[in-house]
């Protein structure tokens, strides 16, 4: 007898449960009350128990009917949620949307679209990934990321199409006792060499064996930006840092801005690109998300 029940029961069920009388929750399911009382009645035939006490004025349910109601409204809301997904496939919306994030871009404004994002696709699953360089493009690449949005890794693949986004500011900072910190004007990439330079870098095989504004043969190589962060703050080295990461530091006096010389590769900015595959394109989700990242 439970293998016939219907969604439209349980439903109906909830109105009644909700409304308090058969008639007003006919007249919320836009039917008429005999309707209702008759659905009612052939759904308590199936459970094997009465729903509704029927003896008043107007029905109240049964402690049965209590205990059931909870499980109709997780039932409901579940084919519900089903349905909204199966739309929205029908439609052309991806079922989830994968994302790689560069390091470099800030946080503030990620949650943000994230928020916005969620609020408008509350059945798409976000799935989000922070990596740099290469390894934001790794997984766009081989298809377990719809999505790179790029930042440190300087140039679009081969396959690949992309879109800018804004530029983040960029700052070489040291430490106020670091030895640079003491040098009056510009300090040239001779005088940088010297010194420990502090690198971001990562784990994909795209960026071995390549190096983005590295001027020192003294090196250090940490795949994570706070890492990097915490080693300038405590004058281990030198490097180039987003602004947004570091503005506090350098109003309280944590870390002191350098005149670097002019590098044509490590540059005032980082430009945040939206990169995908061309043969796989981003859907209706994709395409919000990014615009979302564009806004402030």
């Amino acid at each position: 007898m439970l293998d016939g029940m219907s969604m439209d029961q349980l439903r109906t069920f909830i109105a009644a449960a909700d409304e308090g009388s058969f008639s007003a929750a006919g007249r919320k399911l836009r039917r008429a009350q005999s309707v209702v009382s008759q659905t009612l009645a052939n759904l308590e035939l199936q459970v094997g128990f009465a729903l509704f006490d029927r003896s008043g004025r107007y029905p109240i349910l049964t402690e049965q009917g209590r205990a059931l109601l909870d499980d109709a409204r997780v039932a409901a809301s579940s084919m519900d949620g089903f349905k909204a997904r199966a739309r929205s496939l029908a439609e052309g919306l991806e079922p989830e949307l994968s994302v790689t994030v560069d390091v470099m871009f800030p946080i503030a404004r990620l949650t943000d679209a994230v928020r916005c994002f969620h609020s408008e696709f509350p059945n798409t699953p976000l799935r989000l990934g922070v990596e740099a360089l290469g390894a934001v493009v790794q997984p766009v690449l081989d298809g377990s990321a719809r999505l790179g949005i790029v930042g440190s890794f300087p140039e679009a693949p081969a396959g690949c199409d992309s879109q800018f986004l804004f530029a983040v500011p960029a700052v070489v900072v040291a430490a106020p006792g670091h030895p640079l910190a003491a040098v009056r004007g510009t300090v040239t990439r001779r005088v940088a060499s010297r010194h420990v330079q502090l690198i971001l870098t990562d784990r994909s095989e795209l960026t071995a064996g390549r190096d983005y504004g590295v001027m020192s043969a003294q090196g250090w190589r940490l795949a994570d930006l706070g890492a990097k962060h915490a080693f300038l703050k405590a004058g281990l080295g030198w490097g180039s840092m987003p602004l947004h990461m570091v503005e506090e530091d350098l109003a309280q006096g944590a870390l002191v801005r350098l005149e670097l010389e002019a590098s044509p590769v490590l540059g005032a900015a980082f430009s945040m690109h939206a990169l995908h595959r061309r043969d796989a394109p981003p859907g209706p989700a994709g395409r919000r998300f990014i615009e979302l990242l564009k806004q402030r």
